[in-house]
């Protein structure tokens, strides 16, 4: 198997999305930092600090979804993205969501891992960082809002396509276009394994 990489670092911060009130016909404002941009690839490895929160500059909003530290951070392989560039509903969605990474929320982009491969508990050296794989991540309303598709999070439900969450055990310094080594955990549960665990739960 290759190496696996860092391709990209992305942050965000809040902004407002328009989502469905549950009324016919009416919407509403949440605030969300759920739309990320890359701020370090490795056409541009731009070095940025990683603490135990999280990415420096980037913006956590609600906490009980994306934040604290077995949240600081998640994670989404790139290889996916040729999925949601077909289940998107409109062209419009799908040319807003896929100009750049960060679209599906990640403020780490991968390549060379993926859900079935990727173990709870997993530890991530990237340089002199290490990571912590902590929880599947669960799609909500705010995912369809972002991508402008009603069903993306029945999508990414029924694909297993759901990335994950990690803490940071070691901060430091990331730079996009790094390495990924895996110091394998436990290995009881893969990411996959977990998200059909929590779907079954819902």
């Amino acid at each position: 198997m290759s190496a696996a990489l860092l391709t990209a670092l992305c942050t965000g911060s809040a902004s407002d999305l328009l989502v469905a009130s549950g009324e016919p016909g009416k919407i509403r404002r949440v605030t969300s930092a759920i739309r990320k941009e890359p701020i370090s690839t490795p056409e541009n490895p731009v070095p940025i600090f990683c603490g135990v929160p999280g990415l420096e500059g980037d913006k956590q909003v609600d906490l009980t979804v994306h934040g604290g530290q077995d949240k600081a951070l998640y994670a989404y392989p790139e290889e996916h993205y040729d999925f949601w560039h077909r289940a998107l509903e409109t062209e419009e969605s799908k040319l807003s969501m896929f100009s750049s990474p960060g679209a599906l929320g990640e403020n780490l982009a991968t390549r060379g891992l993926n859900e079935t491969d990727v173990y709870l508990g997993d530890l991530w050296e990237i340089g002199e960082v290490t990571l912590q794989v902590t929880q599947p991540r669960e799609p909500c309303f705010k995912f369809n809002a972002v991508t402008g598709d009603k069903y993306a999070s029945k999508k990414m439900a029924e694909s297993g396509l759901c990335g994950w969450y990690m803490a940071v055990i070691t901060p430091g310094i990331l730079n996009a276009g790094e390495t990924i080594r895996v110091v394998p955990g436990s290995r009881q549960q893969t990411v996959a394994q977990a998200f059909k665990q929590k779907l079954r739960r819902t």
